[in-house]
């Protein structure tokens, strides 16, 4: 699914610019979406009357546009009804790093941090739309496959939306920062351990009728399989459709 957008990267503004280790950061198209698109779990951060919040809920993209849902009981929700801005980030753990000395310990990372007004989904049409979406977006063609959503859930739930504004991607992907300093000869254990979300083997319901067979949209997700990489690959058969 294309986003219509002529440019290749969002806007640099003082509010996505990244100012410390600013080599780190990315603001182009492609790195920002793969990192939404890797991850399944961001966090929406936004202020009610002078009080900090942030809450995690499960996301998609579609083009340059985020969405998310949850209950229509939700402060959140009740809050970005009007339109509000809005901060979602998401981020992966890919390492720890251990150095020398406590200064250069770090982690390997990657992280998004996209700005935007949430607007609530209002439209019957579109709503029905985006409660498929949420499922199909994971499970490429799942939701036709389904019991329909009926009025009371639908009721029960509210779907925002939010057009990425301005974005920043940074990440960090190398070894110990100390390993070209004279620290390089302290004598103690210094390195990288990989960090990776893999995926674990089915566990069947166990009221399901032995002859439902397992769709294709679940073998996606095999045993084994790192999380990251089957969710960037039903994020491109969900841009197919």
């Amino acid at each position: 699914m294309s986003d219509g957008s002529t440019t290749t990267a969002y806007p640099v503004t003082p509010r996505n610019r990244v100012r410390r280790l600013h080599e780190r950061g990315r603001y182009d198209h492609e790195a920002v979406h793969a990192v939404l698109d890797a991850g399944m779990l961001c966090h929406v951060a936004y202020v009610i009357d002078g009080q900090p919040y942030c809450t995690p809920t499960i996301h998609w993209r579609e083009g340059d546009r985020l969405y998310w849902h949850g209950s229509s009981a939700s402060r959140m929700l009740r809050h970005e009804k009007a339109g509000a801005p809005v901060c979602v980030t998401v981020s992966h753990l890919d390492g720890l790093v251990l150095a020398r000395s406590g200064f250069n310990h770090s982690a390997n990372y990657r992280s998004a941090m996209c700005f935007g007004t949430a607007f609530i989904v209002d439209d019957p049409e579109e709503k029905a739309r985006a409660l498929a979406a949420v499922t199909d977006r994971f499970w490429p063609g799942r939701a036709a496959t389904l019991r329909p959503v009926d009025p009371q859930e639908a009721k029960a739930t509210t779907v925002i939306g939010m057009t990425i504004e301005d974005a920043a991607v940074k990440a960090r992907a190398k070894g110990v920062g100390d390993d070209d300093t004279q620290d390089a000869a302290f004598p103690v254990w210094a390195g990288v351990i990989p960090v990776e979300t893999v995926i674990g083997a089915l566990r069947p319901s166990p009221v399901m009728p032995p002859a439902v067979p397992v769709p294709d949209s679940v073998r996606l997700y095999g045993e084994g399989r790192r999380l990251d990489e089957a969710l960037v690959e039903t994020q491109a058969l969900y841009e197919k459709r």
